[in-house]
């Protein structure tokens, strides 16, 4: 079972509000999931974004691969911490 952190949509037309969550990769985007982990407002000014880091954490070490869009929100948000580069 190959695991993803996803958008899932939720929200009215026009006006997206997503959920950053763990699913299975063959499940449905706005279906079954296994844990929620973050939310994503980008129709805010600034968007918002709120994250469970130590759960992001946890399944990005089980092997849980981010999309390209929630990797990119993750960047954003310095999840990803720079390594010490040497002199």
């Amino acid at each position: 079972m190959a695991v993803k952190i996803r958008l899932a949509r939720h929200g009215a037309k026009k006006r997206p509000y997503y959920r950053i969550v763990v699913a299975d990769s063959e499940s449905p985007r706005d279906g079954r999931f296994i844990e929620i982990v973050g939310t994503y407002n980008p129709v805010a000014e600034p968007a918002q974004i709120e994250l469970k880091d130590s759960r992001v954490k946890h399944w990005m070490d089980k092997g849980a691969l981010p999309t390209h869009t929630v990797r990119t929100i993750l960047k954003n948000q310095g999840f990803f911490a720079e390594a010490p580069q040497e002199a």
